[in-house]
């Protein structure tokens, strides 16, 4: 579905979202336009799925990432669902995957500090149903965060 110039467009977008058509157009050897048309025709086909800001949460005071690996209890037939639709509210949970085996389910959660975290787990975390089992792994750094593909 894409050729080599499609490619050769997305790298350089990955690299710089805020490239403009023209700036893409240079740094690929095609005509603005022609860059607008691959762009709208990639969006389409569900390629593109959007562009978005990329907001560095530390710079905003959140000094804490928890990963808390969850393991729910799958006696009664809904637990997934409702755990997941009640654990989507929480505007501290930044991420979740659901998983098979021992653990179902991680959740990151950042914070703006320890007491935070703790009032997050206690008021948030624990309200949440269905849950057997929480491990809490405590980020130290981020070695690699990379969401461009490699084409």
């Amino acid at each position: 579905m894409l050729d080599d110039m499609d490619r050769r467009l997305l790298r350089h977008w990955q690299a710089d979202a805020g490239l403009s058509p023209a700036e893409l157009a240079d740094l690929t050897g095609l005509t603005a336009g022609k860059v607008s048309r691959r762009i709208t025709r990639m969006q389409e086909a569900g390629i593109v799925q959007g562009v978005a800001a990329v907001v560095d949460w530390a710079a905003l005071g959140y000094t804490v990432e928890v990963s808390l690996r969850i393991t729910l209890d799958k006696t009664q037939g809904n637990a997934f669902d409702r755990f997941l639709e009640e654990a989507r509210q929480l505007p501290e949970v930044i991420e979740l995957q659901t998983f098979l085996g021992r653990v179902d389910v991680r959740l990151s959660v950042i914070a703006r500090d320890m007491a935070h975290y703790q009032q997050i787990y206690r008021e948030g975390i624990l309200t949440l149903p269905h849950i057997a089992d929480i491990e809490a792994l405590m980020h130290v750094a981020r070695i690699k965060s990379d969401e461009a593909l490699p084409l």
